[in-house]
């Protein structure tokens, strides 16, 4: 069982500091994590994350000197009394050597709130909005294309004329990951989710500027670097936009292979700035249409599932956490839901209830029913049969 009434706060007791490795090459608590989110997810339960949870809301920003203030407020707990209990953060500008990434947040601070969330049970996925090594550009493409940005991937790939300088990018990547460590040198497991949303072509990765060939040999060139590198606390899950519609060949198109990817997942989110009814409904019928087809996939390949972004910008119907998302949830065996960023600095563009805001009563009762978990209620993510 993975439930308890009781928070895990073991991990970070010298007690627990033999950190073996499985016979995978990756940590036993690692390989324990992925078996143990296919069999919460097959008991019909999921965990719900927020990215960015604890450094920052609408309103606040979490001071970076304070260690004292790790892991002690969120959103989500202002509303809920708990935390999320999976956190999303992302690696963007890293691999570039900022000290912060792309939404202002210092990669120390990361760290720190990274090793407090597994003390005490919770799960952290990563995300990586890679800058253009080729135009210097952001991740996304610029409106006005520049020939360089349909032509990066290639570049990238070995033999191209960046190819060295992505290795080195990766390299910082891989370094970051390597010091998720306790004090007593137990590797934190994370889900690391490289070139999302591919099917679209938004990123430099998207589906317009690379072939399936070249982006499955981006996948693999940037999973056998961080091998290479040392890594061995690392799942991967593969998370494609909603362009396949629920089509597994479409779907499946640019998957690099079992050996590349732990977890299937799906980017969907609910556009209805109007809080218009038939749109919303339409959300979450795409949602479903999606999620029932990557299920099934991901039972075939022994994989677990997750719905790796979603959320309703402003959440402008009341109700829209138990009569929207809750309903699709449950449907279907999910390890975990992520909904984005609640921005300190930008009007109008939070994912998740705050003090206040219209659907914080219903998101309580989200909160509150059987299926959903939050940090109070996850426990022995990283536990198997050999303790």
């Amino acid at each position: 069982m993975l439930l308890c009434t009781a928070m895990v706060s073991s991990c970070g007791d010298s007690r627990y500091a033999d950190d073996p490795l499985a016979s995978s090459g990756r940590t036993q608590r690692t390989e324990n994590l992925l078996k143990n989110l296919i069999a919460q997810a097959d008991s019909g339960l999921y965990m719900f994350g927020h990215q960015d949870s604890p450094v920052y809301g609408i309103g606040w920003e979490a001071d970076v000197n304070d260690d004292a203030s790790v892991g002690t407020r969120s959103d989500v707990k202002s509303v809920t009394g708990d935390m999320p209990a999976v956190m999303g953060f992302d690696l963007g500008h890293l691999e570039i050597g900022d000290s912060l990434n792309l939404d202002g947040v210092s990669f120390n601070r990361m760290r720190k709130e990274i090793i407090n969330h597994f003390n005490r049970g919770g799960m952290v996925t990563l995300s990586w909005h890679a800058r253009n090594p080729l135009s210097g550009g952001s991740a996304w493409v610029a409106d006005s294309l520049r020939a360089e940005e349909t032509h990066t991937v290639e570049a990238v790939l070995d033999g191209g004329s960046k190819h060295d300088e992505m290795l080195q990018r990766i390299d910082r990547i891989a370094d970051f990951i390597k010091s998720l460590e306790t004090p007593y040198g137990v590797r934190i497991p994370v889900l690391f989710r490289p070139w999302h949303e591919h099917t679209g072509s938004w990123f430099w990765w998207g589906k317009d500027h690379c072939t399936a060939e070249q982006y499955k040999a981006l996948w693999k060139m940037t999973t056998e670097r961080l091998h290479d590198r040392g890594v061995v606390n690392v799942l991967y899950a593969y998370s494609p936009g909603t362009e396949s519609d629920g089509d597994e060949t479409i779907y499946m198109e640019r998957y690099p292979g079992d050996d590349m990817v732990d977890l299937l997942g799906l980017d969907c989110y609910c556009f209805a700035p109007d809080a218009d009814t038939t749109k919303i409904n339409g959300y979450a019928a795409q949602l479903d249409k999606n999620l029932d087809m990557i299920c099934r996939v991901a039972k075939q390949h022994g994989k677990a599932a997750a719905l790796t972004e979603t959320g309703y910008e402003c959440i402008r119907t009341a109700d829209w956490w138990t009569k929207t998302l809750m309903p699709v949830m449950e449907r279907h065996a999910l390890s975990y839901v992520l909904v984005w960023r609640n921005a300190h600095n930008l009007a109008n563009h939070y994912y998740a209830p705050f003090p206040g805001q219209p659907s914080t009563s219903d998101f309580v009762r989200f909160y509150n029913a059987k299926r959903s978990l939050f940090r109070s209620n996850v426990n022995a993510l990283y536990l198997g049969d050999e303790s």
